[in-house]
């Protein structure tokens, strides 16, 4: 490898769109790594590495300290529960994220476990699969329109969720205290700052706030006794979030009528995972913002991350570690 080469390390599952970005650049060499990889095959690899992508691999500071020449880190995603932040902060090395480019397709997951809750999807389909049309006015479906969604975290993906919500006539409750309550009004919503008292009156709850010490577990069995009986909830942010044995209690005793989830606390979740044998549960393996447009769409923004740094202009608005910036 020339002298003036940089290597960037990029996983197997990144969109071709964004891998052949980078490989059109003659100062990049592109390897590609499992995204599987365990940390005792990354560790070696890493030394002479100025930019890596990742998918679901997790960076800390043991792979900080392997990566000698690391200039960036990005996240082919939005979330970074996975990267030490600290850890790249100490040496000055920026995480980026993929901005919106996978925000309207977990808007639309989310607002699409929404509408299969509310219309009992799974069940009436069950229904004419088993020939079983007498059990069709057992549990009506729900009309969205008129009812109340509490959407708690109002970033890229919540402010997006809102709108579809909004769009179908529902009545919008947003929780994120550190957005202002300006921003909140002005999208037609209402600023709500205790989370407890807004609970019962939300006939959804939609997460869409990042999984960090804050939001581990905030959604528990107080949490859950306090929604409206008959509530249904929907997580396409991060596992942990929903302390899972609180919400099979609150399913199993009637009191929430359905759960929608994308995310489990460990993933894959084992298939004897007891919210899987409820039919008042639809599930997805994690695959909300992976979309045909998505994927191509952060791949892409990914790669320009990576060489906005490499070339000395890096994208701020797509840094989260900002102080490593000034």
């Amino acid at each position: 490898m020339a002298s003036n080469r940089k290597k960037v390390m990029l996983p197997h599952n990144m969109g071709k769109e964004g891998v052949d970005k980078l490989r059109a650049r003659d100062d990049i060499e592109v390897a590609i790594y499992p995204a599987t990889i365990g940390q005792a095959e990354l560790l070696p690899m890493l030394s002479d590495v100025a930019g890596i992508a990742l998918s679901g691999t997790p960076y800390r500071k043991a792979e900080m300290d392997a990566s000698g020449a690391m200039e960036v880190v990005a996240r082919i995603g939005v979330g970074y529960d996975t990267v030490e932040v600290p850890a790249l902060t100490a040496r000055r090395v920026p995480l980026m994220v993929a901005g919106t480019a996978n925000s309207t397709s977990v808007a639309e997951h989310a607002f699409h476990l929404m509408m299969a809750l509310a219309k009992r999807s799974t069940a009436l389909d069950a229904m004419v699969r088993k020939g079983r049309w007498g059990d069709r006015h057992d549990g009506l479906p729900m009309e969205l329109a008129g009812k109340t969604v509490l959407i708690v975290g109002f970033g890229r993906i919540g402010t997006r969720s809102a709108r579809r919500c909004l769009g179908f006539d529902m009545n919008v409750l947003i929780y994120d205290p550190y957005v202002a309550a300006e921003k909140i009004t002005a999208g037609g919503c209402e600023r709500v700052t205790d989370l407890d008292a807004a609970l019962p009156r939300a006939d959804f709850v939609s997460i869409h706030c990042p999984k960090n010490a804050e939001t581990i577990g905030m959604f528990n069995a107080a949490r859950f006794a306090r929604m409206k009986r008959g509530a249904l909830i929907v997580n396409t942010a991060r596992g942990g979030i929903i302390d899972e044995p609180a919400l099979h209690a609150a399913l199993t005793s009637g009191h929430l009528a359905g759960a929608g989830l994308d995310v489990f606390e460990a993933e894959p979740t084992p298939v004897n995972n007891t919210l899987l044998a409820l039919d008042k549960v639809i599930a997805s393996p994690h695959m909300a913002g992976v979309t045909t447009e998505s994927v191509a769409g952060m791949a892409v923004v990914t790669a320009e991350n990576i060489l906005s740094v490499l070339d000395g202009k890096p994208n701020r608005d797509n840094v989260i570690n900002q102080e490593v910036l000034d």
